[in-house]
């Protein structure tokens, strides 16, 4: 059994990646998961001058101890004007100035949704490029489209989406065995 955070890159209170993100975890069988909202975490905007005067936020050291608790990530992320967020911009920012390295051998599936029919695409290909550079490793990655019409009552909609989730979810669940 393998320990597995989940967590979606959004600080709304209504984020329908964090629905996303809950959805899917529950479906993941067999693994300890636990599933956190950043926006519990008190982080303020970076810049070099706050890390200099104050060192680091404590909530940054939490966030980064509770990934190394675990041996997998389960994340989903938003987009705003057609990158990722500035919120979780700031997350990782924090995060690669305390440790370079804060996600080094960890397992990643990547997942997006939107209320568009990209899902979020954008952001989950930038989301996809700079996470190994923090040593994470993308095992899989999924955008899910038009969220509002594929997504009701807790459960997905569309046949074809669910079956291309049941492949991702497969192929990360026999990956984060090895």
């Amino acid at each position: 059994m393998k320990k597995i955070l989940a967590f979606a890159g959004s600080n709304s209170s209504t984020s329908i990646n964090h629905q996303f993100i809950t959805h899917i975890a529950n479906r993941v069988n067999g693994h300890d998961i636990k599933i956190i909202r950043l926006m519990d975490f008190d982080i303020p905007m970076f810049s070099i001058d706050s890390q200099n005067t104050n060192g680091f936020p404590l909530d940054i050291q939490v966030i980064k101890n509770l990934i190394a608790e675990h041996d997998a990530l389960m994340i989903s992320v938003n987009e705003h004007n057609g990158t990722v967020s500035a919120f979780f911009k700031n997350i990782l920012d924090w995060l690669s100035r305390l440790d370079r390295n804060f996600l080094a051998d960890k397992k990643i599936l990547l997942m997006s949704t939107s209320p568009g029919a990209r899902g979020a695409a954008s952001s989950l290909e930038y989301t996809k490029g700079i996470l190994p550079r923090f040593g994470g490793q993308i095992i899989e990655s999924f955008s899910f489209p038009s969220f509002n019409d594929n997504f009701k009552d807790d459960a997905i909609q569309n046949e074809v989406l669910n079956m291309g989730i049941e492949d991702v979810l497969t192929t990360f669940a026999h990956e984060i065995e090895e």
